[in-house]
């Protein structure tokens, strides 16, 4: 499966394209218009790596194809494309590295709940939400709910304080889990992650994506978050443009190569792009991509997915040799994410 998935991306540069529906697209526009997917704020659609469709429905002074949007937790896909250029850079051994070797030695010896499991921590257990300590930003009474990370300066220390989880009779310990890791949505283990590649690499984390991922790609002038002392939120919150995220959709459908050259390792993408844990029954998890089953038709096809608050994404098809991009504030509204993916399914796919 994962030789023949990362055939079908890399195969989105060697094909003619079919000429694209421009009507289904306009019709794509006035249900968006009317109101039918709530506040949708822009819309990228690229096949075989050109733009096909693209429409901005937000207010030009605050909008358009230059403003940065927050798309949430988007930017934890970038933090694991960051992981894979600081292993490229023979700056992080690998995946199975272990955290707290990588991080200041004052992280563990200032940890709350000290325990040798916390000790094994791995980079790849944070790149696939699967860490041992007790943290889930879908519980609000977990202790490492993103939201009391943020009542607090220090966002590692934070994670690096959590107990270890516990498992009890009606939840499946890690062993017993497909691909031997318990999912569990934390925001604070990225946030984590981000300190081990600044640590990793030396330079601060923007930097780093600026030279190393940024600037290649053509990306300037991103947006990032920060915690109260000053350390770039890998976990979420970076703005980008449209364009910009399509651009690192794009990266991943093109294999990891941009411009005829690899930028991140094929393997790496592979390796990404591939399940390492179960999320839940409709999507399966990568490293920090989503690995979404979405119904195509009479069939359902797994869709690579940057994914943030609100149904913000980037899809990647690579049945179609297509990116989407969908942009979208709409924050509170209830189950944002099938709205999304109601606008693909009905309104863009049918288009390609």
């Amino acid at each position: 499966m994962k030789n023949a998935f990362l055939g079908l991306c890399m195969a989105a540069v060697s094909f003619a394209a079919p000429a694209a529906d421009r009507d289904a697209f306009e019709r794509a526009t006035l249900a968006v218009e009317k109101g039918d997917y709530k506040a949708i704020t822009s819309i990228l659609v690229a096949q075989d790596g050109r733009v096909v469709y693209e429409h901005y429905f937000d207010d030009d002074d605050d909008g358009g194809a230059d403003a940065r949007r927050d798309t949430r937790s988007v930017t934890k896909t970038v933090a694991g494309m960051l992981t894979g250029l600081a292993i490229a850079d023979g700056r992080l051994p690998d995946a199975s590295a272990r955290v707290f070797d990588v991080l200041p030695r004052a992280r563990r010896r200032h940890m709350l709940n000290p325990d040798p499991r916390k000790d094994a921590i791995a980079v790849g257990d944070l790149l696939t939400m699967s860490s041992i300590v007790e943290c889930n930003d879908e519980n609000e009474y977990s202790r490492g709910n993103e939201e009391r990370m943020y009542l607090i300066e220090d966002w590692v220390q934070f994670y690096a304080d959590l107990p270890v989880q516990g498992f009890p009779a009606w939840m499946p310990r890690p062993a017993d889990s497909p691909h031997g890791r318990s999912f569990r949505y934390c925001t604070a283990g990225v946030t984590t992650l981000g300190e081990v590649v600044q640590s990793a690499v030396r330079e601060p984390l923007p930097a780093y994506a600026q030279r190393r991922l940024f600037d290649p790609l053509g990306i300037d002038t991103p947006q990032w978050q920060y915690s109260p002392l000053g350390l770039a939120q890998a976990g979420g919150g970076l703005a980008l443009r449209t364009r910009d995220l399509w651009k690192l959709g794009q990266l991943y459908l093109d294999g990891g190569r941009v411009d005829g050259r690899q930028l991140v390792p094929e393997d790496w993408v592979r390796r990404s792009l591939s399940p390492q844990a179960t999320a839940r029954e409709d999507a399966d998890y990568g490293y920090l991509w989503w690995l979404m089953k979405i119904p195509s038709g009479d069939s359902t096809i797994v869709a690579p997915t940057m994914a943030g608050t609100g149904g913000n994404a980037v899809f990647l098809l690579p049945q179609k040799r297509a990116v989407v991009v969908i942009t979208t504030t709409n924050y509170d509204e209830r189950q944002p994410h099938l709205l999304t993916v109601r606008l693909l399914t009905r309104e863009l796919l049918p288009a390609l």
